[in-house]
């Protein structure tokens, strides 16, 4: 019984203690110059989508939830904001090439067409986020029509 007293507070410790590693949650200024909503003057269905669905990941606007403060989670999360602006950041859409703009869309189609975006797991939390069909579909078109028009 006393191991496991000991093995509780240090558990908890260690736990208190992670709470001091900092993590950066300050997103970025957005230029409006070079955000995708306002350069494609997107209409605002389309933006609300964008904004609830996928710009917490893909953008510079990043709204952290209350659980995002609490290590280890803290971390996970801050890593899955990470990794998907480096596949696709919206708030500098208009920094990209020809190549990666068009490359970009054919994914978020295909991500949006095989509904591994947005994350699973993060339409648990964010209820918002959970596209239904005529969504994705109109998310969808809205792309293809971009990449047919070669207006990216």
């Amino acid at each position: 019984m006393k191991t496991a007293k000991k093995i509780i507070f240090w558990v908890l410790v260690a736990f208190a203690l992670i709470q001091f590693i900092p993590i950066d949650r300050v997103n970025k200024a957005v230029d409006s110059k070079v955000n995708f909503v306002q350069v494609k003057n997107t209409p605002e269905k389309v933006s609300t989508l964008l904004k609830n669905a996928c710009y917490d990941c893909h953008s510079n606007e990043t709204i952290y939830p209350k659980y995002a403060f609490i290590a280890p989670i803290s971390w996970s999360v801050k890593s899955h904001v990470n990794e998907g602006r480096q596949h696709l950041n919206f708030s500098i859409w208009g920094t990209y090439n020809k190549e990666l703009k068009e490359n970009m869309l054919d994914r978020s189609i295909e991500a949006l067409k095989h509904k591994t975006m947005p994350f699973p797991g993060y339409i648990v939390y964010h209820k918002e986020a959970n596209l239904s069909e005529a969504e994705r579909t109109l998310l969808i078109q809205y792309f293809e029509e971009m990449l047919k028009s070669k207006t990216y």
